[in-house]
């Protein structure tokens, strides 16, 4: 078959399938942004980078920035169909940033399918969870309602679709949930396991290692989405228990989901003022973005790993640190959910109850008698069900190839 992936990023979340489908024989193609400078397993074109799009009603911004975006790809697109004769069997595509919008007025017999992440939803998801920092106001909701515009003209456009979590795929109306299918990305359980020998040395900090009192803490931005105010303000307490223990605290400083904080430069600067002198900054090391060389040691020598979000897209990070066999402390958010059972591979809290967070910290770093059994619990999870080669890969290959007969 030929295929065309398409995505601003790309690869994004097609870095194995793509590669793998090109394997196998298919040719595979991909259409990315002309700024993209991230390498790719397979040959790449590249459409014209939009432009802001400036002016116009607040609540239709989005829809005409992820049409800009979409027109410029249906441009590349036409440029290799008619240049090149190109005419794919298959477009796959991130229906999120509006690039699959008219894909099928270029070529109408090919099959369209799309990675649906995350449909915004007005109840019942992260709009309004939390009340600090999240109005709940109408006008708000009349905003969530119009983001998701492009999000809707994707998945209907599309001929099916696939999403890595149940918690993801049911977030999008009943009449398009038919069309999805649930697939996990995938985590590679060869490279992300646990390792006693591990160990982390980060400029001018001092070394660390498997057995030392380190507590981990991942997100992209650090941000209330990832629950960053609640772990901030749980640490006061935990430090002053556990005298030996280090935080390491990994992320931007700018947003990835939400907003910024009206008050601060960043919502690291807003928590550190908040807190004071009530934080042992010696011990609280906060070391930005790490390359994933050094993110992977630290999951593998942190005794505990803590992952607080709203409900919301699951992260990478809490799937690679089970994957690591970590003893993971997280929020009991219907994402976290999916795959995890409290006291069966991971202890759950609260995500709002900041003292029941210090406590499950503090007691993942004394000791809990089923740590051992949790972390090896944690690990098999991901084994079963979202292990890359054994499980996620080939059933994506599947799908695609099933997806492919049909046309």
């Amino acid at each position: 078959m030929k295929i065309l992936f398409v995505h601003q990023n790309f690869p994004g979340q097609f870095p194995h399938l793509s590669g793998a489908l090109a394997r196998r024989g298919h040719q595979v193609l991909a259409l990315t942004d002309e700024n993209n400078e991230r390498p790719s397993p397979v040959r790449t074109v590249r459409y014209k980078a939009p432009r802001p799009v400036e002016g116009g009603s607040v609540l239709g911004r989005t829809y005409s920035t992820m049409a800009e975006r979409g027109l410029l790809a249906a441009r590349g697109a036409r440029a290799l169909r008619d240049r090149h004769g190109f005419s794919p069997d298959l477009i796959i595509g991130h229906s999120g940033w509006g690039e699959t919008l008219f894909l099928k007025e270029i070529w109408p017999q090919a099959r369209l399918l799309v990675y649906a992440e995350l449909m915004y939803r007005t109840q019942g998801h992260d709009v309004g969870f939390d009340p600090e920092f999240q109005s709940g106001s109408d006008e708000s909701r009349f905003m969530t309602v119009a983001r998701s515009a492009h999000l809707i003209q994707g998945i209907a456009q599309a001929d099916a679709a696939i999403a890595p979590t149940r918690y993801q795929a049911d977030s999008f109306p009943p009449d398009l949930r038919g069309k999805i299918t649930v697939i996990h990305d995938g985590i590679d359980t060869a490279r992300v396991k646990p390792d006693p020998e591990a160990w982390l040395q980060l400029p001018g900090l001092p070394r660390m290692a498997a057995g030392d009192e380190i507590v981990s803490f991942v997100s992209r931005s650090l941000e209330p989405y990832r629950g960053f105010h609640i772990f901030m303000r749980a640490l006061p307490d935990l430090l002053a228990a556990r005298p030996r223990a280090r935080v390491v605290i990994v992320g931007g400083d700018g947003v990835s989901y939400g907003g910024a904080p009206p008050d601060a430069r960043s919502w690291k600067e807003k928590m550190l003022a908040e807190l004071g002198d009530r934080l042992d900054l010696s011990r609280v090391h906060m070391v930005g973005r790490l390359a994933y060389p050094d993110y992977l040691s630290l999951i593998q020598i942190a005794r505990v790993h803590c992952y607080l979000t709203y409900p919301f897209v699951l992260s990478w990070s809490l799937t690679e640190a089970m994957a690591a066999g970590g003893y993971v402390v997280a929020s009991d958010t219907a994402p976290v959910r999916e795959l995890v059972r409290d006291g069966e591979n991971a202890r759950l809290v609260p995500f709002f109850d900041v003292q029941a967070l210090s406590a499950a910290l503090i007691r993942g770093l004394e000791g809990d008698r089923d740590a051992a059994r949790l972390r090896q619990a944690a690990r098999q999870t991901i084994l079963d069900g979202y292990d890359l080669q054994r499980i996620s890969l080939p059933r994506q290959i599947e799908w695609v190839e099933r997806q492919g007969a049909m046309g």
